[in-house]
């Protein structure tokens, strides 16, 4: 679950403590509002804790390039031969 899902499971709780007058017989809406909003919070802090993590800087690594020496050979036809 992501961030965003977090959030919608805060709002919905806060939406079922705070904003509804419903009464069901055997589930206590208040109860179900808090328990949401409490495990969007643990997933709130999960996730922030975990992207934290992730954004730790790791110092560049510089890379060693090694060129080889290659005799590149151009025909222009007076220094291969051909044209003496």
């Amino acid at each position: 679950m992501g961030l965003g899902g977090c959030i919608i499971l805060i709002a919905v709780g806060a939406i079922l403590t705070f904003a509804t007058d419903w009464h069901m017989q055997g589930v206590n809406l208040d109860l179900v509002g808090i328990i949401l909003m409490i495990v969007g919070l643990i997933g709130v802090t999960t996730f922030s804790s975990i992207a934290r993590r992730r954004r730790v800087m790791v110092p560049p690594t510089t890379t060693t390039v090694v060129e080889e020496d290659r005799h590149h050979h151009t025909r222009d036809g007076y220094t291969d031969g051909y044209g003496m």
